[in-house]
């Protein structure tokens, strides 16, 4: 299976350099019913295990990788302190096989778009190809947009789509997305560059309506390097590639510790909760707030964008668990009216899940990541809503609740892209209904948002 990787790895022009293998490694998912159990679990955590689940309380679904050394070990420890550790994946190694095959669906011409299709996963050199590509297909539409490099010099690439470039104003109304901040959640990416096809080939009026309304600044991949280093070094890879933090790890791999998860690194409420000064971890918030290029980047163009237009979008896309995930990540119950807006937001959300659901019957929960998921502090989108003060803002978790987890099969990238698209569409379409194309926040919801807001509060 191993020798079956390195030879798909230079099929696409990659360079193999120590790739590490998952053969027979395992996930389990463990639900701990007490503190005890949850301090457990933590103590576990220091003892090189793979967690797929950055924070965990009493009742929550915990999913552990093992290794094959481990495995025995694993299951008769955690069957003594009363845990029922249940196999979610056999074998990962496997997965990560299957996801570099092409799916078995026929391609239709509307999976494609130019050297791109949607029954692979791609490399960063091919999405950042196929950008280029974009711009000469389409060169009254779309340019490449570079908003600043990686720690290892990678370009920070994206597009900027816009149908009526000089016809605007002064202040046009402008959306942003991003994709792939943690490099191991392929399916991200997938999603991001699909929703770059849909605008510019669909012949939904929805769709058109909504790719002509805005100037989209869409950016598939923002951790390039961590993204690279999924295909040549770990699949399993999540942080960026930043190695000035190198300490020995005395849990397992000291490789670990050479990245930051740039999902905790943004300057808000940056190092409360829900992630680590621990280089060893993978929610490593860095050593400073917004210490990493890539961090600064993004926070640069947001604020660019926010000065010179109407920014009225930032999506977020990650996987997995399936939730559409409103700011802030570190609060809940009442406090989430924290934000002005959240109502409005969660209305908003909630009717995308609906229409989501309409598809393929996929299930969608909405919430702060404090309630429905676990808390976090320094995330990117709750750092658009909170400082660039952006009106919508959502993360996206994809597909699934975790039968796959972040090796989502490839059968599965363009069911999943196309129910993200009609979730979209209803977000925007609740959006306009509530007045916020005219470039401020309502000062009032309507009447179902308000009731929306005190029947949230009540639920707690």
């Amino acid at each position: 299976m191993i020798l079956k990787y390195l030879l798909l790895l230079s099929s696409v022009g990659l360079t193999v350099n120590a790739y590490k293998g998952y053969e027979n490694y395992k996930v389990y998912d463990v639900i701990p019913k007490t503190d005890v159990q949850v301090q457990i679990l933590h103590d576990l955590k220091k003892q090189g295990y793979d967690y797929w689940t950055d924070v965990f309380t009493v009742n929550s679904h915990v999913r552990v990788m093992v290794s094959p050394l481990k495995d025995e070990e694993f299951v008769q420890y955690c069957r003594n302190v009363g845990l029922n550790p249940v196999i979610s994946i056999n074998n990962v190694q496997k997965l990560i096989d299957d996801q570099l095959r092409p799916s078995n669906m026929n391609v239709e011409r509307s999976t494609t778009l130019g050297s791109f299709s949607w029954t692979r996963y791609h490399s960063l050199a091919e999405i950042h190809t196929w950008l280029d590509e974009l711009a000469e297909m389409y060169p009254n539409v779309v340019t490449t947009v570079k908003i600043g490099e990686s720690n290892e010099g990678r370009l920070i690439k994206g597009v900027v789509i816009d149908f009526k470039a000089g016809e605007r104003g002064e202040s046009p109304l402008v959306a942003m997305i991003e994709g792939g901040i943690h490099s191991r959640e392929w399916i991200s990416p997938a999603t991001v560059t699909w929703i770059i096809k849909e605008f510019l080939t669909s012949d939904n009026s929805e769709v058109q309506n909504l790719a002509r309304a805005f100037v989209w600044h869409i950016f598939p991949v923002v951790n390039p390097d961590g993204y690279v280093y999924t295909f040549t070094n770990d699949r399993m890879w999540r942080k960026n590639r930043n190695i000035a933090n190198f300490v020995n790890c005395s849990s397992g791999s000291d490789d670990l510790s050479n990245g930051i998860d740039l999902n905790r690194n943004f300057d808000i409420v940056w190092m409360t909760t829900g992630a680590s000064s621990n280089p060893c971890t993978q929610t490593y918030a860095g050593p400073t707030p917004a210490s990493e290029p890539e961090t600064r980047a993004i926070s640069n163009y947001v604020l660019s964008l926010k000065e010179t237009c109407n920014l009225l979008y930032y999506f977020a896309f990650h996987s997995y668990s399936q939730m559409i995930l409103i700011p802030y990540s570190h609060v809940s119950g009442s406090d989430v009216l924290l934000v002005e807006n959240y109502a409005d937001m969660y209305e908003i959300a909630i009717r995308g899940a609906d229409k989501l659901m309409q598809r393929h019957g996929t299930s969608y929960t909405v919430g702060t990541s404090a309630d429905i998921l676990y808390e976090v502090s320094g995330s990117s989108f709750d750092w658009v809503k909170g400082v660039a003060n952006v009106p919508i803002v959502y993360l996206f978790e994809l597909r699934d609740v975790g039968e796959y987890g972040f090796l989502l099969p490839t059968e599965q990238i363009i069911p999943n892209n196309e129910e993200i698209m009609d979730c979209l569409l209803e977000i925007d379409r609740t959006t306009r209904q509530l007045g916020y194309y005219s470039g401020a926040v309502p000062m009032a919801g309507s009447l179902t948002t308000l009731l929306v807001s005190i029947a949230f509060i009540f639920m707690k």
